[in-house]
């Protein structure tokens, strides 16, 4: 059965499943084949103020078995989606998005790099070294991929391989290139994210040679110019790399069963953007709307960047810590919160304060019940009477309505059964 054929049964399941898919390219090869990615939400093709997930088969082209697995997890999400609470909840909380085939053109050779004899997990700009920084040279599959992640903010992602059975985290390189463990600021949340997958899978946390199913790329083996790196420095994307078969090209009577081995830890990775971590949105106290803004975690050196539009984040952590989380937005005075991570998420949402000059005005304040500082210091010294009390108890008690107000609009807006907080 051929791609296509595959997108259409996707798209009449979803019609009558009651929810759509769609399929969009994004990008061409370097022969000119479609990029097709298949987009699962219970509202395609809209912005939510939810977390994104991509899946990306066959960078390699002479490593199919990613590509297959990402058909068959599309098809298996849209069919049981009235069926399986799991399928139900990552469509209706996540917008998922599968890449099947990065490299087409290696894949119809049977060869690992593209038309261009590039290796396109080595083609991304390094951190290390100045590596592919000529934008010219840089093959229309990367760029289609960077385009991508600045159209779309996806939390989190993971890309097929494979040669091997072993989940793979950051850092893929070092700075000397020489063979070590070398962590990012996220290496712990890295670590639980990769054991999600070992563990759901049928024998991967099993392995002999990776202890828990798991590695640290620079650890394995250094690489350079990957897409692991580029994603989390560049894209705000927590990208694991999963080897999901020893045979690069096993015969196809074996897919099934690669398929199940994989089937649950493809979708609890997914689901893990919404059963752990810290979500919200930030709201100015002024406009009551939302403000985009960003969200730091004391003692790690990561920033995630709040939505433009619906000021949402979310921001991945490993359970069963304490964390400090601070908003902050230019003109509005940061806030900060400490938040208990258990095995459940946390929604922690932030309503900032603008900030005051040196002049005593407020800085993107628009409140029209004009309740600052410099009001209130005009009245009690222009006047002491009785009149003037009333007022300002009339204005104190209005910005108590319009900070009632805010907050019941959230909780309004929040569907899910997260714990919830509003600081």
């Amino acid at each position: 059965m051929n791609f296509f054929m595959v997108l259409l049964i996707l798209f009449f399941i979803s019609l009558f499943e009651g929810f759509l898919e769609r399929a969009f390219s994004i990008g061409k090869s370097v022969t000119g084949f479609p990029l097709w990615v298949i987009e699962i939400s219970d509202r395609p093709g809209e912005i939510e103020a939810e977390p994104a997930f991509k899946y990306i088969g066959n960078v390699h082209g002479d490593e199919p078995v990613g590509r297959e697995l990402l058909l068959r997890l599309a098809n298996w999400i849209c069919d049981n989606y009235g069926k399986d609470p799991l399928a139900k909840m990552i469509v209706n909380n996540v917008h998922l998005h599968i890449l099947p085939s990065l490299n087409p053109d290696g894949f119809s050779v049977r060869k690992r790099n593209n038309a261009n004899n590039v290796d396109l997990n080595r083609d991304f700009p390094d951190q290390f070294f100045p590596l592919n920084e000529d934008l010219s040279l840089r093959q229309p599959e990367t760029t289609a991929v960077m385009t991508w992640l600045r159209d779309i903010r996806f939390t989190a992602s993971a890309t097929l391989h494979g040669g091997a059975l072993v989940a793979n985290f950051p850092w893929d390189g070092t700075e000397d290139k020489r063979k070590y463990y070398y962590g990012c600021p996220d290496d712990e949340t890295f670590r639980f994210l990769a054991r999600i997958y070992s563990k759901s899978h049928r024998n991967m946390s099993l392995s002999k040679e990776f202890e828990e199913g798991i590695t640290n790329g620079a650890s394995w083996y250094p690489i350079y110019g990957g897409m692991q790196d580029w994603n989390y420095i560049h894209g705000g994307c927590f990208e694991l790399t999963l080897e999901i078969s020893d045979n690069k090209w096993p015969p196809a009577s074996e897919l099934p069963t690669i398929w199940e081995y994989n089937r649950m830890s493809m979708l609890n990775l997914v689901a893990s953007l919404v059963k752990t971590g810290v979500h919200g949105r930030i709201f100015s106290l002024d406009k009551g709307k939302p403000l985009p803004g960003i969200v730091v975690v004391k003692g790690i050196n990561y920033t995630v960047k709040a939505h433009q539009a619906y000021a949402d984040y979310h921001r991945l952590l490993t359970p069963g810590q304490k964390y400090e989380v601070t908003a902050s937005s230019p003109g509005y005075k940061p806030k900060t919160t400490s938040v208990w991570l258990g095995e459940n998420a946390v929604t922690a949402d932030f309503i900032l304060i603008p900030e005051a000059s040196s002049g005593g005005k407020l800085l993107r304040s628009n409140c029209d019940c004009n309740c600052g500082q410099p009001l209130l210091t005009h009245f009690f010294t222009d006047t002491y009477n009785g009149i003037t009390f009333t007022l300002v108890v009339v204005v104190a008690f209005l910005c108590f309505l319009l900070q009632r107000r805010v907050r019941f609009n959230l909780w309004k807006q929040r569907q899910s059964s997260r714990r919830s907080i509003t600081i």
